[in-house]
């Protein structure tokens, strides 16, 4: 791994980590049980890399060369839906997996009961960080708006996003034994991994550019769409990596079961397209995702190096 990503990846980490730690409740809280396994799941030892991207590409268009204040919070949030995600994904009635981040599932060390609860009291806490975030009102609103629409079913009042995480999560559950196809896996591929991938990058570009008082409004739509743009190719890239890796690399490795892909007839990438194809695919998506960044020149080299970071990782 190039040092400049180790680097990134290592103070992302630690950021999003004091703020997790500041605003998760501590595990006296009571009721005891409910926090611990919020936390359990939480501090299981992630990349992190969506709070990461959130935070760098709040960055790169405040163009002030450090990270905003507060954008840390922001990229905390969106840990705890991912964590939240991933907790009921284990879950008996949907993977039904019993190791996460190489320790036990939620259910496992905690019941299932409470890891149900602590999957929606995580993404409750990740709506109130948000809204409370140091941003202008207008702000707070496009990145509620923004983040509800990713983690959803695709369904509201003039919604112009594909369906999101849970939507993903369903398809991916009715496709389960069928023969999967190009068109079902790119779609449960881009709503289930790639809409909170796109909105980590999306709403810390909207955060940053509030910060920015040079942005000007025209300019400032275009580096969204630059940024979803970006999002979109990089998420997607991002999981089909992961379906390769579920193919050829051992449990130890992962930091959880391998081979459950293919032992439950699930669509990916390569049960489509074959390894190779896919890892070619992989590369070509953040050649182009590289493309939609080109404006931002040399401002966009952190988030660039974190998206070759997503196709040439091993776990």
């Amino acid at each position: 791994m190039h040092p400049t990503v180790q680097n990134l990846l290592r103070s992302g980490a630690e950021a999003t980590d004091q703020a997790l730690e500041r605003l998760l409740p501590s595990p006296d809280t009571l009721p005891h049980s409910i926090h611990r396994a919020m936390r359990h799941s939480v501090f299981a030892g992630g990349k992190r890399l969506r709070p990461i991207l959130a935070m760098e590409a709040a960055r790169m268009v405040a163009g002030t060369g450090d990270i905003p204040a507060g954008a840390a919070d922001l990229g905390a949030a969106i840990e705890m839906l991912h964590t939240y995600s991933l907790i009921h994904d284990d879950l008996p009635a949907l993977d039904n997996d019993d190791l996460r981040r190489g320790k036990p599932t939620c259910h496992i060390a905690f019941g299932e009961a409470i890891a149900i609860l602590a999957g929606d009291a995580l993404q409750t806490l990740a709506f109130q960080t948000l809204a409370q975030l140091p941003s202008p009102p207008a702000t707070t609103v496009a990145i509620l708006r923004e983040v509800s629409l990713a983690v959803g079913t695709g369904v509201g009042p003039h919604s112009p996003l594909p369906p999101g995480m849970i939507g993903g999560q369903v398809v991916d559950i009715e496709s389960e034994g069928k023969q999967p196809t190009a068109e079902l896996v790119e779609s449960i591929h881009r709503a289930k991994t790639g809409a909170l991938i796109t909105t980590s990058i999306v709403s810390g570009g909207l955060y940053g550019l509030a910060t920015n008082p040079g942005a000007r409004a025209l300019d400032s739509e275009t580096s969204v769409q630059r940024l979803r743009t970006f999002g979109e190719k990089a998420g997607l890239a991002f999981q089909i990596v992961d379906d390769v890796l579920d193919m050829t690399q051992s449990s130890e490795e992962l930091g959880k079961t391998a081979g459950k892909d293919t032992a439950s007839v699930k669509a990916t990438w390569p049960a489509v397209y074959g390894i190779d194809r896919s890892l070619k695919d992989a590369e070509e998506l953040i050649a182009d995702a590289f493309t939609a960044l080109a404006p931002f020149g040399e401002k966009a080299a952190p988030l660039k190096s974190l998206a070759q970071y997503l196709v040439e990782r091993k776990h």
